[in-house]
């Protein structure tokens, strides 16, 4: 597994709380696929594989993103890129998408929520 230094890990809950009071930008980056399958809604989509940190600096504040993927492990691998490329970003969601349905939250699928 990646580690990284001064990455902060937050728990499905607190991230659905700071979504709701509007504090952070919750980025997807799983695959277009995965993302249209399921997310979570207000999530941005910016697949892992083609994940351009200086135009994810350009829409967001860098300090109000928080990663999210299915697991937490792309996650930390796109702090790691974009640290690599000179964009702060310090935030991901521990457990992805996976956390986030085991803690009872809601996702959006085509056809309705879930």
């Amino acid at each position: 597994m990646i580690q990284i230094k001064d990455v902060k890990t937050f728990s499905a809950k607190d991230v659905h709380a700071a979504h709701a009071a509007g504090q952070v930008l919750i980025v997807d980056v799983r695959e277009s696929g995965e993302f249209a399958a399921e997310r979570i809604t207000g999530a941005i989509n910016r697949p892992l594989s083609s994940l351009d940190p200086a135009l994810l600096a350009e829409i967001a504040d860098p300090a109000s993103v928080v990663f999210q993927c299915g697991s937490g492990v792309r996650s930390l691998k796109a702090i790691h890129l974009c640290r690599a490329a000179g964009v702060a970003v310090d935030s991901h969601m521990g457990g992805g998408i996976g956390g986030w349905k085991a803690d009872g939250l809601p996702t959006e699928r085509p056809g309705g929520f879930r």
